[in-house]
Parts: C-alpha cells; sequence; structure tokens
C-alpha cells in the first residue's frame, strides 16, 4: 500500500485527509516514482477548493522529487534507480508513491537534491516561462513582480537581476520587503494601493513593458494602470480570487496594452520545451544565479497545516511537503 493525502469533497484544510490507497502499478509510457519530498503551491489550493475541477476523489500535488522504482513497456525517458522531479498534470504528488507519465520526468543533475527539486520544478520553470517566453526579458528592462516574497517571486527577482533587469517587487508586509531586498529586487513596494505612484517615480513616468501578477483581482487594475503603451499585463495566478469579467476596450484606453493568461502546462506540452525549461533552470541553480530557499517544511500527513500557513500568507520562499 502507498499513503496518500486524498480529498472527498471540495472545501477548507480540513478536508485533506491521510489515507491508504494501493501501489499503483506502470503501465506502457509510464514511471512509478518513489517520493523523495513534495512541492506545496497555491494552485493545491485551488484544486481542493473546487476553483480549479477534477474528478473527486482525488490526490493533490503536481510537483515532486523522488526516485524511479520500475517502468512500463516502451519508456525510454528514464530507468529505475534515477533520480528525477517532475511539475505537471495530472494531480497526484501528495503520495509516498505514484505513477507518472515517463516523458513528463526529468533527470535531476547530481548537485540538485530532492528537496531543493520539490520546492523548485513548478515554481522555477513557471518563472522560467515568464521571463524568458511570456516577456522575454532583457537587460535594462524595468519590470513589476507581485508577491515578489513568495516561492515564484524570489526566484523571478534572482532571475530578473541576473538577466540585467530592475525589479519593482510588491509583498505585503516590510519583512517580506526585506527578503525580496535581498534577492534581487532593487525596489520594493508594500501592499499595492501605491504600486501606481511608485512605478511612475521610479522609470520617470514611462512606466514598465510588463507586470507579472499572481495575486488576481485585488491587483489587475493597479497592474494595468502601471504598464507603459503597449505594455503586457501577465496574470498568472489568483491568490486574491479569479479577476471578474473584464471590458477589452479598456486595454485600449489603457494604452492598447496587452493581456494573457498562461500556464505551465502549455508551455511543457511538448517534451522538448520541457527539457529545455528544466535545463534553463539546472543552468541558473547550479552556478549559483537562483538561489531555492526551503523556508517552510512539512510532514506529507500534516498538509493541512501547510495550506493553512499558505492561504494565511504566512510562508515566504518554497516549502516541501515530506513523505
Amino acid at each position: 500500500m502507498t499513503k496518500a493525502i486524498r480529498i472527498h469533497a471540495h472545501g477548507g484544510p480540513e478536508v485533506l485527509r491521510w489515507e491508504d490507497v494501493p501501489t499503483p502499478e506502470p503501465g506502457p509510457g509510464e514511471a512509478l516514482v518513489r517520493h523523495g519530498a513534495v512541492g506545496l503551491n497555491y494552485i493545491d489550493v485551488y484544486f481542493r477548493t473546487g476553483l480549479y475541477k477534477t474528478a473527486l476523489p482525488a490526490v493533490p500535488g503536481m510537483e515532486a522529487a523522488g526516485t524511479v522504482v520500475a517502468v512500463g513497456d516502451g519508456v525510454t525517458e528514464v530507468k529505475p534507480g534515477d533520480r528525477v522531479a517532475y511539475a505537471t498534470a495530472p494531480i497526484g504528488a501528495y503520495a509516498t508513491e505514484r505513477v507518472i507519465a515517463a516523458d513528463r520526468l526529468v533527470k535531476l543533475p547530481d548537485g540538485i537534491d530532492f528537496h531543493t527539486a520539490a520546492a523548485m520544478m513548478l515554481q522555477g520553470m513557471t518563472a522560467q516561462y515568464l521571463l524568458r517566453r511570456t516577456y522575454v526579458v532583457k537587460a535594462g528592462d524595468t519590470i513589476v513582480v507581485h508577491a515578489a516574497a513568495g516561492g515564484v517571486g524570489l526566484i523571478m527577482c534572482q532571475w530578473a537581476k541576473h538577466l540585467g533587469a530592475t525589479v519593482i517587487g510588491v509583498v505585503s508586509t516590510p519583512e517580506k520587503a526585506e527578503l525580496a531586498r535581498a534577492h534581487g529586487a532593487a525596489h520594493v513596494v508594500v501592499g499595492h494601493a501605491g504600486l501606481v505612484a511608485e512605478v511612475k517615480r521610479i522609470t520617470g513616468g514611462a512606466m514598465v513593458p510588463v507586470v507579472y501578477d499572481s495575486v488576481g483581482k485585488d491587483t489587475f487594475t493597479t497592474s494595468l494602470d502601471s504598464l507603459a503603451p503597449l505594455g503586457l499585463m501577465v496574470s498568472f495566478g489568483n491568490a486574491s480570487g479569479p479577476v471578474g469579467p473584464i471590458d477589452v476596450g479598456l486595454l485600449a484606453a489603457k494604452g492598447s496594452l496587452y493581456l494573457t493568461r498562461p500556464n505551465l502546462a502549455t508551455y511543457t506540452a511538448k517534451r522538448a520545451d520541457l527539457v529545455r525549461a528544466a535545463e534553463d533552470l539546472f543552468e541558473v541553480v547550479g552556478k549559483g544565479a537562483v538561489q531555492i530557499r526551503v523556508n517552510q517544511t512539512f510532514p506529507l500527513q500534516e498538509a493541512a497545516k501547510a495550506h493553512v500557513a499558505l492561504e494565511a500568507r504566512q510562508t515566504t520562499g518554497s516549502t516541501v511537503l515530506l513523505p
């Protein structure tokens, strides 16, 4: 048997249950992975609450690292004994072992342990596509990053600085402001109410070419108002709730703006893109340009406590669940 956190109904953290489940057998194209660490991400909350739909009962979690135990027919990407990591649908990572499509796994370099890998795959590859593909950040750019002291935010601040950009980070507390500064944010705004004025001051009125917003409903308008004409609004999360319906004419009125709502699954749907994203991430982590901060750990069976901390914005950096 395998242990897993399962949900039988949508709701608060209390719906997360620690249960016995049969250990699955890998089918054709699949691998059985024994987890060494599981990543905690806000998308797990969305599946738990029902904001993102899934059949029940379900095992949450999209990210983990561990060792391949067995493979099914036709698998060429990995073999038993390989150290691997993943950040992908379908959900199911909150378990001691799971079966997953082998072409969604990437092999870990020797210098990256399971804790670090589980903490960085989803957040790090998200940072990769946001900074290198959705908008190609270049030296001299000034960009806005919301939730700059969160897992994705800390990686983005470091990576963008490495690329030569100036980061304006937005955080919720003075303590988080210090953390964002320590990880590469050149300017930090506490609370989003004063963001537009600060962006105008910092840029001399030019505003910014791109805003990365994972907060959602509460910050959408201030994010749009921080953009330069023809700027790009990247809405990639809903921590404060989903953005409501918008009048597309608003984009014209505010300077012929662009709006996108990207996700990692689309950007890594092709294996070549998945491998490239992972290799980019491994490179910047390996050279020390990006440091992954695992600031909290919880036993996997206490996933409910981890969700409480995450939703209360009591976490910084990355959090991992230990089987």
